[in-house]
């Protein structure tokens, strides 16, 4: 069974970023928008902070 481990859930910008833990992924982000579509690219990363950074330049760039 896998689990998924909540991180950090961050309001910015209009949206939502999510940093979340998955046995089978690692370290991950989505951002979610007002209207509830959900953005990612679906990389994975080693630590949490580094899922939330990634998060945090990509809001940053307009992506």
């Amino acid at each position: 069974m896998n689990t998924t481990k909540i991180y950090s859930i961050v309001g910015t910008h209009n949206l939502t970023l999510l940093v979340f833990y998955t046995e089978a992924d690692c370290w991950q982000f989505r951002l979610i928008s007002a209207g509830g579509v959900v953005f990612g690219k679906g990389k994975l990363y080693y630590t949490p902070e580094a899922a939330e950074k990634a998060g945090r330049e990509w809001i940053e760039q307009g992506n």
